[in-house]
């Protein structure tokens, strides 16, 4: 089957890119950045601490700090000051961050005695939020990072992730597609936290079962610089040569590995469901599987295509 012949077929029953179905409205509305509870309130009381009475939190998600961009910070620091408060809690004598990390390291870089501090009480799942929050706005959280911090929230806080994406303002399909990348093996999740593997390399990479398969692609991404269409090639043909099927495969399974129109509809479809999909598609006939993995996702995926279980 030729690619037109496809892309006809496709493009007449799709009628243009795909769209998911407007979801239902939530009674979570999200928080917008203008309101973050980052910033300090005008009624707050801003004190001077002692630098080596401050401590850095074990909530913090981010654990990457660039040494350039401290330095730069530094350099602002010691021309303008401290603007902005850090947000820290009491924690006995000494004070846990809040928010402010990356102003309180760069004061360390300057040798500073004290810092201005804004102190709140705040329990340990507000503390997570907060820093969430600050560095997804900040774009400072690296994919690994942001869902580590997504993960942390819903194993250990019982969010659901219909509540963290209220919560911290993103997408319920974003706070998914994130999560998904912690089901890659941890070599593969390094690559993508260094930046040397992109979040759409990794959703291609996902259609992988094994990690052993998963690694050894990402690797090879890595080691022939692949973009994300040569890797969805890439991954294409280590499916089909482990695929357990006889040799004369039926009709409808018949489309040529890597076909370009297959794999976008492909991809459009893993980001709208935030899971495995596979497209068999012959001459207008084939068949369509999504994958779930526990009944939650079921639920999701069954909500997305505006199914009632009533």
């Amino acid at each position: 089957m030729s690619k037109s012949a496809l892309g006809r077929g496709l493009g007449a029953l799709l009628g243009g890119p795909l769209t998911a179905p407007a979801p239902a409205p939530s009674p979570i509305q999200p928080i917008q950045p203008a309101a973050s509870p980052v910033i300090a309130d005008s009624r707050e009381r801003v004190q001077k601490v002692p630098l080596d009475k401050i401590r850095p939190s074990a909530l913090q998600p981010r654990k990457q700090f660039s040494e350039e961009s401290l330095r730069e910070l530094a350099d602002s620091i010691r021309e303008q000051g401290i603007v902005q408060p850090l947000i820290v809690r009491p924690r006995g004598e000494v004070f846990e961050l809040i928010a402010g990390e990356r102003r309180w390291r760069a004061a360390q870089l300057l040798n500073l005695g004290e810092v201005p501090v804004i102190a709140r009480e705040a329990d340990d799942r507000t503390v997570l939020e907060l820093a969430l929050i600050e560095n997804l706005q900040r774009e400072n959280l690296n994919p690994i990072e942001e869902a580590l911090g997504y993960s942390q929230l819903s194993n250990q806080f019982d969010l659901t992730q219909e509540e963290i994406s209220a919560k911290v303002g993103k997408s319920r399909t974003v706070v998914a597609n994130a999560l998904r990348l912690l089901k890659l093996p941890r070599t593969v999740q390094e690559l993508i936290g260094q930046g040397r593997l992109s979040t759409g390399h990794a959703k291609v990479i996902l259609g992988l079962a094994d990690e052993k398969s998963q690694t050894a692609a990402a690797q090879r991404v890595v080691q022939e610089s692949l973009n994300v269409r040569q890797t969805e090639g890439l991954v294409s043909k280590l499916l089909l040569r482990t695929e357990k099927e006889p040799a004369s495969r039926s009709a409808t399974t018949a489309v040529p590995p890597g076909d370009p129109h297959v794999t976008e509809v492909e991809g459009q479809l893993r980001d709208m469901f935030a899971t495995k999909v596979k497209l068999n598609y012959t001459q207008g006939k084939g068949s369509l599987e999504i994958s779930f993995f526990s009944d939650a996702e079921l639920e999701r995926i069954l909500q997305i295509l505006g199914v009632s279980r009533s």
